[in-house]
Parts: structure tokens; C-alpha cells; sequence
């Protein structure tokens, strides 16, 4: 039985792999920030560990803990939505701490495990803003954009350690409590000449009836990523993820 350590597991993407690797028979390690017990099905082989991806203690405590993974998913992620220049550095920092520094520093605390075994699959969640540029995303969409960069260029250097490596891509999932989640990064003081574009954009992602993402597109996509046995770099989950990774080829 094979196990797989997730980070991000109290709601969303994160939650709905877990499930899915679990009702698949694997031994599942659920990381939180504040762990809760009741968003997952009692099960013998569900661990759920304390996790902060932005604190270097709090990684060196989960690795130890964790012990032999199979496969690491970085899925901790958080949003930001805004015009450029009203955002702090520090705010900036705080996305890229999560979204991109974590899951460097996640991948690099596992690596030599699996390079000593010669096995191990690494998938990182990024998202479809990568493949469409959208107004007052700068931030999330280069902390993401950096995270399918680095997952490109660390496929070819593990290759030869028989190490898996993919990205998935997420596109707009309503139904996640990630939006609500965001909130607080939404920007709240901004120059009058950006008000037009946030009501535009707010009212676009509230009143938006296209094609969406679902979690069980994520989990599904992780899954095929792992099932797969080779790197799959880039890897659309969701229709409306789909729809654009297939016009920007």
C-alpha cells in the first residue's frame, strides 16, 4: 500500500484528493494548518499532520513524522486579487511564501528520500491563469507561474532518478471555499482610476455561469498524473482549464 502526503487538505483541491486517494486504497497523510478531524472519513489509513508549508520547523516536524512517502502533492495555496500598485511587498511576499517558497521548500525536504529510493512522484498545484493573462491577478498569477517553471525544469533534473514530476492546472471552481478564502487578500484601497476594472471583475466572478472546475477534476488529474508512471508536465483539470490549455497550444 502506497502512501501520499497532501498539503492543503482543510477544504478544496486538497480535500477532495485526499478523499480520492483514500477510497483508492492508499495510506493518506492530510497536512493542515489547524487540523480538523471532521472533514474527512474515519479510516485506518488517514493520518492528518500539522502543517504550515511557510514554516521551515514546521516541515522538518512533518517529514519526520510522515516517514517513507510515495508521492508528495503540493496543493497549499492561497489567493490574491487587486490592481499592482496598490499592493504591499509584504503582501506580495506573504502569496509567494505559500504558493511558490512552500512548495520549493516541500519538495526540497522530501527529495532525498526519494531520490535514495530511486521512486517518488512529486505533483504541484498551480493553476489555468497561467495559460490566460486576467487583470488584477498579477501576483497569484506569477506565484503560480513560477511553480509551473520550476516544475519544468526539476522534471529533467530528476529524470534520471526515476523521480515523477507534473503540474495540474485548476481552472474557476466556485463551489471551493478558496474565493471566500481569498478574501481578506482582496484589495480593499486602491487608486479611483481602478474602480471601474475591480467592479468588472467582481461582478464577473460573481455573476460568471461558464464552464468551471470541479474538485473532482483536480483530484482525478493528480490521480492520472500519479497512475501514469511518467512525468506528465502540464496537466488541465477542468473544462474551463481545458478549454484554454488547448488554445494556447
Amino acid at each position: 500500500m502506497k502512501t501520499v502526503l497532501i498539503t492543503g487538505c482543510s477544504s478544496g483541491f486538497g480535500l477532495e484528493t485526499a478523499k480520492y486517494f483514500l477510497e483508492r486504497n492508499w495510506k493518506v497523510i492530510a497536512t493542515m494548518r489547524t487540523p480538523r478531524e471532521d472533514v474527512l472519513p474515519k479510516s485506518e489509513h488517514l493520518r492528518i499532520l500539522k502543517l504550515d508549508v511557510t514554516d521551515a520547523e514546521s516541515i522538518r516536524h512533518a517529514v519526520k513524522e510522515a516517514g517513507q512517502v510515495d508521492v508528495l502533492v503540493n496543493n497549499a495555496g492561497v489567493g490574491m486579487l487587486g490592481p499592482f500598485e496598490s499592493t504591499s511587498m509584504d503582501a506580495v511576499r506573504e502569496v509567494f511564501e505559500t504558493n511558490t517558497f512552500g512548495t520549493m521548500s516541500m519538495t526540497q525536504a522530501f527529495l532525498p528520500q526519494f531520490r535514495a529510493r530511486r521512486a517518488g512522484a512529486i505533483v504541484n498545484v498551480a493553476s489555468s491563469v497561467t495559460l490566460k493573462a486576467l487583470p488584477l491577478l498579477p501576483v497569484y498569477t506569477a506565484s503560480k507561474a513560477a511553480v509551473v517553471a520550476f516544475t519544468g525544469s526539476l522534471a529533467l533534473e530528476l529524470q534520471d532518478f526515476n523521480i515523477q514530476v507534473g503540474v495540474v492546472l485548476p481552472g474557476m471552481a466556485p463551489e471551493t471555499a478558496f474565493a471566500s478564502n481569498a478574501h481578506a487578500r482582496v484589495a480593499q484601497t486602491f487608486p479611483q482610476d481602478y474602480a471601474a476594472t475591480m467592479d468588472s471583475v467582481l461582478s464577473g466572478f460573481q455573476n460568471y455561469d461558464g464552464l468551471v472546475t470541479h474538485s473532482t477534476d483536480v483530484a482525478e488529474a493528480v490521480w492520472n498524473v500519479v497512475q501514469s508512471g511518467t512525468t506528465a508536465f502540464r496537466v488541465p483539470a477542468g473544462a474551463d482549464a481545458v478549454e484554454w490549455f488547448d488554445q494556447s497550444k
